[in-house]
């Protein structure tokens, strides 16, 4: 499954980039750069409508080339189906725990966010259609971490050792990740939420002077509940011996999660500017990414080890008396 594998990743990292470049997109203020037309920009100077609009005006090329961006990761889930769809024929490509579903359904999933991008765009930015779309671009990077993990790749090849703990332990980092992406969705879009609090790690005046404060220091506590629990994970999981794989995800995972604290001091600290909103975006989007594949490759090895059992038990049971041992003949 190398070529699909491949093609898989390759899709991921595009739609990372893509979600990246839609943080830009806000921060610089282009989120309205063709105003509210789509699929088509319009020039906000004239409204006049282009599929290739002039590039001399800032916000409107940032906004053009985050939709050219959008276009050319549809083409690439394409090519990752087609691939999948070529080798349907050969084992583990087709069925439950194949591939091609996966593919299939991050097809589904950006053909939906695209959908999801057009709502935004014609209701003005609301913050609920901004949030929905961020919550479908996170699905989509699962949908896709999923196909490479089914491929083979992105530690799919943990043995299933692992403890019941560990499974735990990453399913509990997904969620935190995935309530802390929305939640950042959130103090990003609700009025003044992302500047509400001049101090750091808490607000820094001490008060709680209305709901954008509450939105911004919810987000954090959360953040910080992520991040203390992602910097825990390697070394829960190093001395209970589990699989390597499992605990390279898990360093990259703590490593993120100090990356991310750090940028976040940058940014309150510093004044907020754009290049570290930027990257605090970034560096959240890729712990969702790690969190995600961390618990998806520990269910499968927990899915597998449970098939294993029930073979085992299976085959005991079928065995010819003759080779049963006496106790159980």
């Amino acid at each position: 499954m190398t070529a699909l594998r491949r093609t898989g990743l390759a899709a991921l990292l595009l739609a990372f980039a893509h979600i990246v470049f839609g943080a830009v997109v806000r921060i610089s203020g282009s989120g309205m750069g063709c105003i509210d037309r789509w699929p088509r920009c319009a020039d906000p100077r004239t409204g006049q409508e282009y599929w290739f609009p002039p590039l001399d005006y800032p916000i409107l090329v940032i906004e053009w080339t985050h939709r050219l961006v959008a276009g050319l990761l549809n083409l690439a889930i394409a090519a990752v189906v087609a691939t999948a769809w070529r080798r349907r024929g050969r084992p583990g490509v087709s069925g439950p725990g194949g591939p091609l579903r996966a593919a299939v359904l991050s097809l589904a999933i950006v053909l939906s966010a695209a959908i999801l991008g057009a709502v935004t765009v014609r209701t003005w930015n609301t913050p609920v259609a901004t949030v929905a779309h961020k919550l479908s671009a996170a699905a989509l990077l699962a949908a896709l971490a999923a196909t490479v993990v089914r491929a083979g790749g992105l530690g799919a090849a943990a043995p299933a050792a692992l403890t019941r703990k560990a499974s735990r332990g990453a399913l509990g980092a997904a969620a935190l990740a995935i309530v802390v992406v929305a939640m950042g969705g959130f103090t990003a879009k609700i009025p003044d939420a992302a500047v509400a609090c001049a101090g750091f790690p808490l607000c820094g005046d001490g008060s709680l002077g209305g709901g954008a404060q509450h939105v911004q220091l919810t987000h954090r506590i959360l953040a910080y509940a992520l991040v203390l629990h992602l910097v825990g994970l390697p070394f829960a999981f190093a001395r209970r011996g589990e699989p390597s794989a499992l605990r390279r995800l898990a360093a990259a995972g703590a490593l993120l999660g100090v990356l991310q604290v750090a940028w976040a001091a940058w940014m309150v600290l510093g004044g907020f500017p754009g290049v570290v909103r930027s990257l605090h975006q970034a560096t959240g989007v890729a712990i969702w990414v790690v969190a995600f594949t961390m618990a998806y490759v520990a269910r499968r090895a927990s899915v597998e080890r449970g098939a294993s059992s029930v073979e085992g038990v299976r085959s005991t049971l079928d065995a010819p008396r003759s080779t049963l041992p006496e106790f159980a003949r």
